[in-house]
């Protein structure tokens, strides 16, 4: 069975050495950064499959850590702030942060987010649909690569993105509650979902709509939800 890497990059050594703790206890093997910059030196050197990131660190700081990762890879990626104005929460998302854990945070929680999100990660690389391709319009998704194709070009999806998107294409037409999203693609009850998956869903019409206000695909029905128009 594969060990899965996690990079933990926080500026405080003894919060780093005690995820390390409490990850190694979990069977994940660990690299550790300072700072943002370390950590991109880190990716380049080793494959790692979860990154715990800080957000205020010196050097480079975890949002513009996040966008230089986001240039290539679309690993999970869970922050962490000692903010929990629901404005940081949603700022980290936005930028393509998977999830979102407030210190000080209770370290079994920080083990079940982890394993959450290895989980969906797992299960994106290596599921196989012999249903083939769903296509919309010029959106093609490839259930084997996991691969999003906007008019015959790849859009550059995070998991979280790559699900919702899954979601509705695979049940084009359909409405889906913003409860319903959070459920079935974070396998978590939905609480103050509103937000988050509202962040998600600009992201990814960003990324496949010709104009992300005036989208051809991603539409709301006000008061219900969202769904991809057939």
């Amino acid at each position: 069975m594969e060990r899965f890497k996690v990079l933990v990059v926080d500026d405080d050594k003894e919060i780093r050495d005690g995820i390390e703790i409490y990850l190694k206890n979990e069977g994940y093997d660990v690299l550790k950064a300072g700072d943002g910059s370390e950590a991109l030196r880190l990716l380049e050197e080793n494959e790692v499959h979860l990154i715990i990131l800080d957000i205020m660190m010196p050097e480079m700081d975890g949002i513009q850590a996040t966008f230089r990762i986001r240039d290539s890879r679309n690993i999970p990626i869970i922050m962490l702030s000692a903010k929990s104005e629901e404005t940081d929460k949603i700022h980290g998302l936005s930028v393509g942060a998977d999830d979102y854990v407030t210190k000080p945070f209770h370290p079994m929680e920080l083990m079940a987010r982890v394993k959450s999100q290895l989980r969906r990660y797992v299960r994106l690389g290596t599921y196989t649909d012999t249903g083939g391709e769903t296509r919309v319009g010029g959106l093609t998704l490839n259930p084997e690569s996991k691969e999003l194709l906007v008019d015959g070009e790849p859009a550059k999806l995070t998991p979280i993105e790559y699900r919702i998107t899954e979601l509705l294409m695979q049940n084009a037409g359909r409405v889906f509650s913003i409860n319903d999203i959070y459920e079935r693609v974070w396998n978590e009850q939905a609480y103050n979902a509103d937000n988050i998956v509202a962040v998600h869903i600009r992201k990814i019409r960003e990324k496949i709509e010709a104009d992300p206000k005036n989208p051809r695909y991603l539409k709301v029905v006000w008061g219900i939800g969202y769904k991809i128009e057939k």
